[in-house]
């Protein structure tokens, strides 16, 4: 007789970095846990100033938003692993610096080891880089993450569902990343025509 498996609950690992746009990452976060999604948390020190800055929110509140918080130096973590099975990574924000350093292997903290990971074992990796305008170093880096498989995800918003709010946007660019992730109860605006 085989024995019964009950299914794994989804994992993501979400990354915060300096960039600018520290709700991305907050939403995403809150959004997951409603869906009952665990969520693995790795903020660097600039985006925990960001976040502080753009949101006025604690270190401790924003650790309090995932499932576990992970400091960016804890390169022993179960992330830091492919043998912990995540379903999917996203960096939101993500700087031009951990864009760089993800293009090009450099895994020299949790957040970037992880992404290494990630790409390693094929698992979805998506960057929702936060620069503009984009110089030549960070086009190329986004294409070296692109041919790894990863998925350079800039939060652009959409203007034609005619959105009312920062909110709005905000929550339907998180919608979009998480549809890329495959979530089914995602729910980002579709467009029905003119």
């Amino acid at each position: 007789m085989n024995p019964v498996t009950t299914p794994r609950t989804r994992r993501l690992i979400v990354g915060i970095t300096g960039a600018s746009g520290a709700l991305y990452g907050v939403r995403l976060l809150q959004r997951a846990r409603a869906l009952g999604i665990d969520t693995h948390l790795v903020a660097t020190p600039a985006g925990i100033l960001n976040v502080h800055h753009e949101l006025g929110l604690a270190r401790g509140e924003l650790e309090a938003l995932a499932t576990q918080a992970h400091a960016p130096g804890d390169v022993g973590a179960c992330i830091a692993s492919g043998s912990f099975t995540t379903d999917a990574m996203v960096i939101a924000p993500c700087s031009m610096k951990t864009l760089a350093a993800v293009a090009h292997g450099f895994g020299d903290n949790l957040l970037t080891r992880a992404a290494d990971v990630t790409l390693k074992e094929r698992r979805r990796l998506v960057l929702m880089v936060r620069e503009t305008p984009f110089n030549l170093a960070h086009l190329r880096n986004m294409t070296a993450v692109t041919e790894m498989g990863g998925i350079v995800f800039p939060p652009l918003p959409a203007f034609y569902h005619r959105p009312q709010t920062i909110e709005q946007l905000i929550d339907d660019t998180v919608e979009r990343v998480l549809a890329v992730l495959q979530v089914e109860a995602a729910q980002p605006t579709e467009w029905q025509g003119l």
